[in-house]
């Protein structure tokens, strides 16, 4: 008789319920007692926490609608992947910059954004069900460790200039946030030190405080209790563009998170990549249809696990559920919504640091070879154009449609790359073989 699938809802209990033996880790389908399972979950919200508030608080999105839909998609996840991955899906950093610039003047603003990230999940649920039926050979050969780190990094550097007005205007409180943020990272261990962009926001907060940055008169004026708020999304072909680079570090994330799941379990999970990019696909394209930031796979949270040798599913249940709780306290969202633009200056100068070396990070891992005129000069005119068209006025007009840097310099690293290496296998001018690419870490934009 063939095997009886396992329930959704049900989970074996690990050991004695209560620990964790050494040399022994609680599998994605076990779980401790629902209380320590409990305390799990929420050390999940907490990990997340301060990433994926920052990203709303950066791009002007409502805090509790972007909790709501994080905790929304984490569940979705669960269920499209049928509860063997553990994931949380938080805000991810690489929609930062196609937000900001679609929410500029002369736009929708905050619909066209929203559509941008329906855009964006729509198109991740398609290749997640291309995926699901051809495996992932085809990404790894139309995004090489070197495209893909160019990529990722260009993406983070073109942020860059952002952080000059809130150095310039909020100088104290810009730096003390950036130290705070640096300096958490290493003083403390464990949890705390996954905690570092949230301990730094803290003390950046406390900063800017008795300068008279901060205003609370929202914090008074909102309720308790109440429902987000809900936003439709609207469909500008222009802003559309903007958000497409996105989806190829979504799929690097993604894809990234399940090996790493899989190293750390011992276990296979590449057979379930499609399942995976199909729920962060439903996820994000959820979150853009009523007001919320794309989502995607976070490292802060492979972080809980890996201290805790617990990988339980159960644990992301409740860390969903919890966040949704958060989502209708509209006083807590007020008080998200006070962090002054100088404590943001600061967390976005390492943020943005942080995923442009990521993007080296894939090349190193990958020991990308730039001696290859192919992946130099892929690498250099996409870093280029990303850092010199940097938001603003600093865009181009072609064919009737406006190309930021993201968006051009993504163009341009993946036409160069495939175009030279056309030529040089036509030719046989350069070594065109491809290191087998050893997968992004996942979660590193948010």
């Amino acid at each position: 008789m063939p095997k009886k699938s396992k329930p959704v809802f049900s989970w074996t209990v690990h050991g004695d319920g209560r620990t964790v033996s050494p040399n022994t880790a609680v599998a994605p389908d076990e779980r401790l007692h629902w209380p320590q399972t409990i305390g799990i979950g929420v050390q999940h919200v907490m990990a997340m926490f301060g990433a994926t508030v920052l990203v709303p608080a950066l791009t002007g999105f409502p805090v509790t609608t972007t909790l709501l839909f994080s905790g929304l998609g984490t569940i979705i996840f669960l269920l499209v992947t049928g509860n063997r991955i553990p994931s949380y899906l938080g805000s991810s950093f690489a929609f930062i910059a196609p937000v900001s610039a679609a929410m500029g003047p002369g736009r929708d603003n905050f619909g066209a954004a929203l559509g941008g990230v329906f855009v964006t999940g729509f198109v991740l649920f398609l290749v997640g069900v291309i995926v699901n039926r051809t495996g992932t050979g085809w990404i790894h050969a139309l995004m090489p460790p070197a495209v893909m780190g160019t990529i990722v990094a260009l993406i983070g550097l073109n942020l860059a200039g952002s952080t000059v007005p809130k150095m310039k205007e909020y100088t104290l409180t810009t730096f003390s946030t950036m130290a705070a943020v640096v300096i958490c990272s290493v003083l403390f261990r464990g949890m705390l030190g996954r905690l570092s962009i949230l301990l730094g926001i803290v003390i950046g907060y406390l900063v800017a405080l008795p300068q008279g940055e901060i205003d609370f008169t929202p914090v008074k004026e909102a309720a308790w209790v109440g429902l987000p708020a809900f936003h439709t999304p609207t469909f500008d072909l222009h802003v559309i563009l903007l958000f497409l680079p996105v989806l190829f570090v979504l799929i690097a994330e993604n894809v990234g998170h399940v090996r790493t799941v899989g190293v750390m379990t011992g276990k296979s999970y590449d057979h379930l990549n499609g399942k995976t990019l199909m729920g962060d696909g439903i996820a994000t394209m959820l979150a853009g249809s009523a007001g919320g930031s794309g989502t995607t796979t976070y490292a802060e949270n492979i972080g809980v696990m890996a201290s805790s040798r617990v990988y339980s599913t159960a644990a992301y249940w409740i860390a969903g559920f919890v966040a949704i709780v958060l989502s209708f306290m509209p006083k807590f969202g007020a008080v998200i919504a006070t962090i002054p633009p100088g404590v943001l200056g600061g967390a976005g100068i390492v943020l943005y640091g942080m995923i442009g070396i990521m993007g080296a990070r894939i090349w190193v891992q990958n020991q990308v070879d730039f001696g290859n005129p192919i992946n130099l000069m892929t690498a250099g005119a996409g870093l280029i154009i990303a850092i010199a068209l940097n938001g603003g006025d600093n865009v181009l007009m072609i064919a009737g449609l406006t190309l930021d840097g993201i968006a051009l310099g993504t163009i341009a690293t993946l036409l160069i790359y495939h175009v030279m290496r056309g030529i040089a296998l036509w030719r046989k001018t350069v070594p065109t073989h491809v290191d087998e690419p050893q997968g992004a870490q996942p979660g590193k934009l948010g």
